[in-house]
């Protein structure tokens, strides 16, 4: 097969054998051998290829050191993409001074140490991530502009110190950066300010601390803006919602925010997923959030034409490509990753784990579209909205924890999508409203709930009886027409009865003669039976 040029063989359970002196009479220009079986020892046959283009040996279990020969053709031969990533390859990856790199370097999730060399800024697409890279500021910070690096994921990796503040050399270029799961700590350098074409900036799960620097303002195209998981503290800047008003996906959860929700936060229209949970955030909750028109309206992935960008590449000019993107989120109890397509079609609103006050806004019945919303653990008071019922999307609804009071609106049995459901630890009354979905959940949803009855709690519900004094009445009355009954009767079966007779006695002669007859030997012998006695008892007196 002297002519091979592409070894495509991708997606596969093949194990791929090769002695350790496999000298090969083909050039291959492409090689994708994803998911196949070359390990665990790194394949030394690359070695007599000096045309590779496209390589692809990803998730291909090998475990070893990657040679440094193999870092030369790299570096030198003109890649136009390379993937590695899901191995178990180790060691340090040496410097060159030439920044010839493929436009695609994936080496992702293994086990790479040391600096990050400065050869590789020439890539458009560079994902570092999850490694043990220590040191990022000999890639950030040399001398010279970058003109086409587009996506930078150093994530998941050792890094520490404070994040370099030399972004302004990235300016022309970067639309996607994650700086997330490291050990970086301090303040946001201000040069961040000067990505003008950031779409999606991710610096979650660090140590970073002090104020949001106002220069992040500048970058006006963010999509997606997660600072979560840090020492952040202070206001949560007005200029979020006045001038970032593409942002879709806002995560400032699990800092030390505090003061009150900025009213310019409703300038958001676009937002689908809001989450400033875990903070120290007090006041009342805007009504003007029924201004998330994004959250009231149906939404397809056709809408999302914000996951590319068009970068500057010296080979092929103009080229565009796409990102993913991905948050943590507090869903059904538990934190759960989600990525892209179903992050972009989950609106959620979580506010819980402050100490919010006032009453939940009934603004919130706009919100047609949302599916998730958490406002557990603060101090709200007043009731549940009447109309919460309206939000016939929602899957998860936690107000535990609150001073809520008064009945559960019976319009929350119309949500059949109710997935999870939490009122418990609040101050509600009354029969929890009959409907299989209310029913459906353990008696946990409910608890420390003292004045509330109905299943599924085993408290029922008494019925009241009425008061005392109708009730008397109501038993004379009804003794009252009895009576009245009684004797109407009685009295209409006697004339009955007496006329029946009477009349017969009257019409009949034979009858009225036997009558007349038994009247007279009735009276002889009453009259009889008395002589008899009062003779016998003037007897018994004489003697």
């Amino acid at each position: 097969m002297s002519n091979l040029k592409l070894l495509e063989l991708s997606d596969n359970s093949l194990a791929l054998e090769f002695s350790q002196n496999f000298a090969p009479s083909f050039q291959l220009a492409y090689i994708r051998l994803r998911s196949c079986k070359l390990g665990p020892t790194f394949p030394k046959w690359f070695q007599t290829q000096n045309d590779i283009e496209i390589l692809d040996i990803s998730n291909c279990g090998i475990s070893d050191f990657v040679p440094e020969w193999f870092w030369s053709k790299v570096a030198i031969q003109g890649m136009t993409s390379m993937n590695i990533s899901f191995n178990n390859l180790k060691g340090t990856i040496p410097n060159f001074p030439t920044e010839i790199t493929p436009h695609f370097l994936i080496l992702a999730s293994n086990q790479f140490e040391g600096p990050i060399p400065p050869f590789l800024r020439g890539s458009a697409f560079l994902d570092l991530s999850q490694n043990n890279f220590s040191d990022s500021f000999s890639f950030l910070c040399a001398n010279d502009s970058i003109e086409a690096l587009g996506q930078l994921d150093l994530s998941n990796n050792q890094l520490s110190g404070q994040i370099p503040d030399c972004w302004n050399h990235f300016k022309s270029s970067l639309a996607y950066l994650d700086l997330s799961h490291n050990n970086f700590s301090g303040m946001l350098p201000t040069s961040m300010g000067s990505l003008l074409e950031l779409q999606a900036l991710i610096l979650s799960s660090n140590s970073l601390t002090k104020e949001i620097p106002v220069s992040l303002s500048s970058c006006t195209k963010l999509v997606m803006l997660d600072l979560g998981e840090n020492r952040l503290s202070g206001l949560i800047p007005s200029w979020i919602g006045g001038k970032l008003q593409k942002l879709q996906i806002l995560s400032l959860r699990k800092n030390h925010f505090s003061g009150s929700l900025p009213l310019q936060l409703c300038y958001l229209k676009g937002i689908q997923l809001l989450d400033l949970s875990l903070n120290n955030l007090s006041g009342r909750i805007p009504k003007c959030f029924k201004n998330f028109t994004a959250m009231s309206r149906k939404t397809s992935l056709i809408d999302y034409t914000h996951q590319g960008y068009s970068v500057s590449i010296r080979s092929v000019g103009q080229y565009m490509n796409y990102y993913d993107l991905y948050s943590l989120l507090t869903w059904k109890g538990a934190e759960q990753i989600f990525l892209n397509n179903e992050l972009l079609l989950l609106k959620s609103i979580d506010l819980s784990s402050n100490h919010l006050s006032e009453e939940i806004p009934k603004e919130f019945e706009k919100l047609l579209e949302l599916i998730s919303l958490n406002l557990s653990r603060n101090n709200l008071t007043g009731e549940i909205p009447s109309n919460i019922g309206s939000l016939t999307s929602l899957e998860f609804l936690d107000l535990s924890r609150n001073k809520i009071f008064g009945p559960i609106p019976s319009s929350l049995t119309q949500i059949d999508r109710l997935s999870m459901l939490d009122l418990s630890h609040n101050h509600l009354s009354g029969e929890i409203p009959i409907g299989t979905q209310l029913q459906s959940f353990d008696a946990s949803s409910y608890e420390d709930n003292p004045n509330l009855c109905g299943k599924p709690l085993e408290k029922l519900c008494v019925v009241e009886k009425p008061p005392h004094e109708l009730t008397v009445e109501f038993d004379e009355d009804e003794d009252f027409l009895v009576k009245h009954s009684f004797y109407v009767s009685m009295a209409f079966g006697f004339i009955t009865g007496f006329g029946g007779i009477f009349c017969s006695i009257l019409v009949n002669r034979t009858w009225r003669q036997a009558y007349y007859k038994l009247l007279n030997t009735l009276t002889d012998h009453t009259y009889l039976m008395i002589v008899v006695k009062v003779a016998k008892l003037k007897r018994w007196l004489q003697g």
